[in-house]
């Protein structure tokens, strides 16, 4: 229960960091600038459009036979509502002071996020996956592969009009040692109990 509750407790951050970042409107992490992008495209609500690009990740697991565990659903269902709600009660920012206190609490809340369920070892993330599964079947790096993904979809979703700016480099400069420092923090480690059971 305790695995399960961080996992949860880590998705709904996960949601809420990228519900503030959209609102802080000084740019986006690759995934978010195409998902902007595609709900500026088709109308519908940027968790709509999260779950339905992670539905279409997963579909590409099948040939690269990735297996997807409790926290890979839960990933789609939990962000996509979680964005939205956020989004609904947390408005669009114009001051840039608080664009700056949005972007940059955005940031740190997902890295913290992001070790939070990755650190419970439930199942990856579609995306996590999608890069892990490339790597293992094309023999590449994940840091290539990982890099030639990102690079794909911020393109696609530049061209589509989402928000690419000064916060699409910080995060990418910041999530990396972020998610580093947190993990330590709250991995999740099989305790082992000693003979005598005291």
């Amino acid at each position: 229960m305790r695995r399960l509750s961080q996992l949860v407790g880590g998705l709904l951050l996960y949601g809420a960091s990228m519900a503030m970042l959209t609102r802080a409107g000084l740019g986006l992490d690759p995934w978010d600038v195409l998902h902007e992008g595609l709900t500026e495209l088709t109308g519908l609500t940027f968790g709509t459009i999260t779950a339905i690009t992670a539905v279409a990740v997963l579909l590409l697991w099948i040939p690269l036979r990735q297996r997807p565990g409790i926290g890979t659903v839960l990933n789609v269902v939990l962000i996509a509502v979680t964005v939205d709600l956020v989004r609904a009660v947390l408005p669009e920012q114009h001051d840039l002071a608080w664009q700056i206190v949005l972007l940059v609490a955005g940031i740190v809340l997902n890295g913290l996020a992001s070790a939070s369920y990755v650190g419970v070892r439930l199942g990856p993330g579609p995306r996590d996956g999608l890069m892990t599964g490339l790597s293992a079947r094309t023999g590449r790096s994940v840091r290539l592969v990982r890099t030639g993904i990102e690079v794909t979809v911020l393109a696609a979703g530049w061209l589509l009009g989402g928000t690419v700016g000064v916060g699409t480099v910080l995060y990418a400069l910041a999530i990396g040692p972020l998610i580093q420092a947190f993990l330590p923090l709250v991995a999740w480690r099989t305790e082992v109990s000693s003979p005598g059971g005291g």
